[in-house]
């Protein structure tokens, strides 16, 4: 009954934090579980189903008004909570991704530095919540076109940036990042030229 923890979207500029905890069986765990960010999208989808299905699984998200108000770092610990707090089963222990401990977890845990690599149940847990976050982008992406949250996820990439400067600012944006808040001081600049409104605007 030990639970992995990992989180998804603490580097991007838009989108909530996702976390999920995961115990994984004792038996049947799926082969080719491991860090989520060295698992292609495809087979990410095929281990999230299997996981889901074998596994008892919490998930936890942290809103962007939320990171907004205690940052991402704190926010990041309060999914990870909420992801215990939502298994159907409390985990008798837990390890986390990291160096940094949630509060109130409901159990005793220990961190682990690169923990998705060491951990298999981290790893289920990375998988988990990179699907989830995934999953939310592309509903987002749906209602904001253009921002290219369908693939760039909310990161940083040369054509969110610049869809942010031609687009603006949305309110799924975390205007505590630097680029979001450069763009709102209108200090941001392309990333490479492009046309704007007919005219071609140029920076770094």
């Amino acid at each position: 009954m030990v639970a992995g923890i990992d989180e998804a979207g603490r580097g991007p500029l838009a989108g909530p934090v996702v976390a999920a905890a995961v115990i994984l069986p004792l038996r049947g765990v799926p082969r080719g579980i491991d860090d989520s960010k060295v698992v292609s999208a495809a087979e990410r989808e095929r281990l999230f189903a299997r996981i889901e299905q074998c596994a008892i699984v919490g998930i936890g998200v942290a809103s962007v008004a939320e990171i907004e108000r205690i940052n991402i770092l704190e926010a990041s610990l309060v999914a990870m909570r909420r992801a215990v707090l939502a298994m159907p089963i409390a985990p008798r222990f837990a390890l986390i991704d990291g160096n940094q401990m949630p509060d109130e977890l409901p159990c005793p845990a220990r961190t682990v530095v690169d923990g998705d690599a060491i951990s298999r149940s981290i790893a289920a847990a990375s998988i988990i919540a990179k699907v989830v976050r995934d999953r939310i982008m592309d509903a987002l992406a749906d209602s904001y076109p253009g921002y290219g949250w369908e693939h760039n996820r909310g990161y940083a990439t040369t054509d969110h940036r610049n869809a942010i400067l031609k687009l603006g600012v949305t309110a799924h944006h975390r205007r505590t990042f630097a680029a979001v808040r450069m763009a709102l001081e209108g200090t941001l600049q392309p990333a490479f030229p492009f046309e704007d409104t007919g005219s071609r605007r140029t920076g770094t």
